[in-house]
This record gives structure tokens, C-alpha cells and sequence, in this order.
């Protein structure tokens, strides 16, 4: 790589700099660094191709939108530096970004970005931080979002790796503070406010986000809607946004390790997932925590465009109320859940499985436990799908006399190897088909029947199963 020239003169090649031809120290070059000045001009004047962009520690005031497309090995990087967005009022809108690097139609290639604190804690102060589109080589690291969002622009983030075999990676992106609902903003009037990171139909490759922390928004956390493109979340924070913390589209996606949370209901928001998956050929949740204990709807939905799932070693836990801990709709794929806990304390199903002839759901090594009361939803498992599997589930459920287990509405079943204990009737048969029970205890805590088949069903067999209750057969 060639010399390294900053404005001034020739600056040495060491480390990050050595990618770069140029590398310009922008208080050198005229930035203010205590936050008098707004260096929106200076930064949009040095900003190119093969340029490294340089804040040493300091407070730089922004009042408008810095802006290249088309760019090659571009990167903007603070050593202890803080941005400082002008408010909603003194802002050059309508284009509410701090940084807008690459568009749908002329993206960048080679972008690194990080390092800095942003400070909008100011009153109707809230900013799209960057927006990235780019063809390969995204790299957005240790961006730190101080303040609420109650400008009611755009939300922290908007990134899209542009071309199919492109990646990108990004690394503690932080807003924890969330954003406030629209109609509370100086920007009352449009859609209910920002998302915290958004990924768009023009995503079409491979983006990680990697221990990146949300706090509540009014629309999504981190939300991709595109219908293309990869999405993986390893670890990090999501918590209390409207619709869902995570919502996922895309071709392919993975949550992994990460910790969603629901404790607080906004009075403006409708409904909560924790996480929604939307569409797309395959995702994976793994290692994952979900805690409801304010439910404002399933913890986990997965919708009916979604071709297959894994759930594995995830625990889910769901307080009071009537919010299901995973509903799997009408429509979707195949679902394997393995080696996972649900705890449910309000009166709900631990999993409700619609859909008659859809991909199999098999639920293998799954606990069930919580004090769910029974009434009005009395089973822990609804299940009207054909074709399902329940392998090693153990279901303890001894809050309130209406609780049961498992109710099944289709055919073709196998029900293995598990244990139930509820105070109803754990399990019923309800006009079901090819059942077969095998190697499974199952007992109600008040001594009512074990196992419970209505006089529509047809063959159920039976082998190898403790019922201290005893069957009660209709037919």
C-alpha cells in the first residue's frame, strides 16, 4: 500500500491505516473536537475513495447528512470520540442521518465504521446514525447510542449488503435508551415511529450482527423485511419494541445466544413478539433466552411463509396473561424443537401448533413447567397438525384445577417416551387418527383420568405406558 497522506502532510502506515492511501486526522483538518462547531462540511469535504477518516477524542456537532455512494475502502473511525446530533428542529432535514454511505443502485464496497459514542440525550434529538449499503466488506464496530430516540426520524440503523456473495459484520452496535412513539415527537403525524436497526428488500447477502443491544422502539427492533439475503444474530440484547424485538425475513437466518426480553408494555403498542420470523427458507434459534414476564404477545411466532425451523437448548419463559410461548401458524414448514425449556405462568399455551396438513413439528427432550391456571386455555400443547412428534417431553403444570397437557385434533401421531402431570386430564385424543402412545406416565394431580380419547377418534394404540388414572375412551 502506498504512503498514507493526511491533510497536513505524510502521516506513518501503521496498523488500520495501512488499507488506506490517505488518512486524514479531521481536528487537523478542521473539525471542531469541542462541539461548538457543527464538521458536517469538514467530514463531507475530506470523505473518498481509499480514505481513512480519523476523530481523535472530543465532541463533534453534526447538523446535516454526510452522504457518498459508489465508493471503494472507505473507513470513519473515533479514538474516545462522541457525535453530537443537532435536535429534530435545527437538523437539515428531510435527511435525518448522521452518515448515508451507499445507496440500492450505488453501493460501496470495503466500509469500515466505528469507535464513537453518540449522544442525543437532548430533547427532540434522535438519529439515523448510519446508513449502509454495500456490496462486500462491511465492518461497523463499538457504536455506542446514548439517549432516547424522541425525534420520531428514522431509527440508529439502516444496513444492507447489496450483493449475494457479500458479507458484513457488525459488532456492538448499542441503543439501549429505544425511541418513543411518533405521536409523542416534534414528527407526529407519519408510521409509529423509528426501528432500531433495519435491513431492507435491497439486502441480498450475508450480514452477522454480533452482542448488539436494543432497547424498546416503537416499529421493530432489529427488523429485516426483505425477502432475500442472509441475517445471523450472535448474542446481544433485544428488548420491549413494538411488533418484535427481532423480526426476521430473508433467505436464511440464525439466533444465536442472544437475550430477548419483554417486561414492559408501552400504551401505544399493540402487540409484542420477541421474536417473529416472517418468511424465508430456514432459521435456527439456539442457545437463546426469551423472558415474557410482561407478555404482550407470543414469545416466539413463526409465520406461515417460513419453510423450516430449529429451536434447540433455548429457554423460554412467559409471565401472566393470556401470550402464548410459541405459536407456530398456519402455513409454515417443518418445526423441530430439541432439548429446550418453556415455563408459562398465564393462562396460555406453551405451544400452539395450527395448520392441519403442514410440515411436521416434532418437540423432542422439551420441559414444560409454570403455574398456567388452565382457564380459559386449558391445555399446555394445542396441536391440530398431522403428522407431529413428542419425544421426551415432560409437562408439570399443577397451577389451578383446569391444566392439562396435550390435545391433539389430527392424525397421525407419535407420543413417546414422556411425562405428564397436570391437574386435568393430562392428555386428550380429540377426533384424532393413528395415534400411537408409547413408553409414557402420565397423571393428574386432583385423580382424574390419564388419558381421555372423544368419540370421534379413530385407532389409538397403546404400549408400554404407566396411567394411574386410567384411560377414559368415549368411543
Amino acid at each position: 500500500m502506498g504512503t498514507a497522506l493526511s491533510v497536513t502532510g505524510v502521516a506513518a502506515a501503521s496498523g488500520q491505516e495501512e488499507r488506506y492511501s490517505t488518512v486524514v486526522d479531521m481536528v487537523d483538518a478542521g473539525a471542531d473536537p469541542e462541539g461548538n462547531e457543527s464538521v458536517s462540511s469538514v467530514v463531507q469535504e475530506h470523505i473518498g475513495d481509499d480514505t481513512l477518516l480519523k476523530f481523535p477524542e472530543g465532541e463533534y456537532y453534526m447538523d446535516s447528512q454526510v452522504r457518498l455512494t459508489n465508493f471503494e475502502n472507505v473507513g470513519i473511525v473515533g479514538d474516545n470520540a462522541t457525535l453530537v446530533p443537532a435536535n429534530y428542529d435545527e437538523f437539515d432535514g428531510p435527511q435525518y442521518r448522521l452518515f448515508r454511505l451507499g445507496t440500492s443502485n450505488r453501493p460501496g464496497r470495503d466500509l469500515q465504521f466505528g469507535g464513537f459514542t453518540v449522544d442525543q440525550t437532548a430533547s427532540n434529538t434522535g438519529i439515523r446514525v448510519i446508513s449502509a449499503e454495500v456490496e462486500d466488506g462491511l465492518s461497523v464496530r463499538n457504536v455506542y447510542i446514548h439517549g432516547v430516540h424522541d425525534s420520531g426520524t428514522w431509527g440508529p440503523g439502516l444496513f444492507n449488503i447489496t450483493d449475494p456473495d457479500g458479507s458484513g459484520h457488525v459488532y456492538c452496535f448499542r441503543a439501549f435508551d429505544g425511541g418513543i412513539h411518533i405521536d409523542e415527537t416534534p414528527n407526529d403525524g407519519r408510521w409509529r415511529g423509528a426501528t432500531g436497526i433495519i435491513l431492507n428488500e435491497n439486502h441480498r447477502g450475508q450480514l452477522t450482527f454480533e452482542s448488539c443491544v436494543l432497547g424498546g422502539f416503537p416499529d421493530n427492533g432489529l427488523y429485516a423485511s426483505g425477502s432475500n439475503g442472509e441475517i445471523d444474530v450472535e448474542g446481544g440484547w433485544y428488548e420491549n419494541s413494538g411488533t418484535a424485538s427481532i423480526r426476521l425475513s430473508g433467505a436464511r437466518g440464525s439466533i444465536k445466544e442472544a437475550i430477548a426480553v419483554v417486561d414492559e408494555n408501552p400504551e401505544w403498542v399493540n402487540g409484542q413478539h420477541a421474536i417473529r420470523l416472517d418468511r424465508g427458507d430456514r432459521y435456527e434459534i439456539e442457545n437463546v433466552t426469551v423472558d415474557a414476564p410482561n407478555p404482550n404477545g407470543e414469545a416466539v411466532r413463526i409465520m406461515r411463509n417460513v419453510d423450516a425451523t430449529e429451536i434447540t437448548n433455548t429457554r423460554i419463559s412467559v409471565g401472566e396473561g393470556n401470550s402464548s410461548a410459541v405459536r407456530i401458524d398456519s402455513g409454515t414448514g417443518a418445526v423441530d424443537v430439541e432439548n429446550s425449556e418453556v415455563e408459562i405462568d398465564g393462562d396460555a399455551y406453551a405451544f400452539r401448533i395450527l395448520g392441519e396438513d403442514d410440515g411436521t413439528v416434532e418437540l423432542r427432550d422439551v420441559d414444560i413447567t409454570g403455574d398456567a391456571d388452565g382457564s380459559p386455555i386449558r391445555h399446555a400443547i394445542y396441536c391440530e397438525r398431522n403428522g407431529c412428534r413428542f419425544h421426551g417431553i415432560s409437562v408439570d403444570q399443577p397451577g389451578g384445577n383446569n391444566r392439562a397437557a396435550l390435545e391433539l385434533f389430527g392424525d397421525d401421531y407419535v407420543i413417546a417416551d414422556s411425562e405428564f402431570e397436570t391437574t386435568h386430564v393430562p392428555i386428550t385424543v380429540n377426533g384424532s387418527d393413528n395415534v400411537r402412545v408409547e413408553n409414557n406416565y402420565s397423571r393428574s394431580y386432583e385423580g382424574r383420568h390419564s388419558f381421555q380419547i372423544t368419540d370421534d377418534s379413530g385407532s389409538v394404540s397403546f404400549e408400554n405406558n404407566d396411567f394411574p388414572g386410567g384411560v377414559r375412551d368415549f368411543r
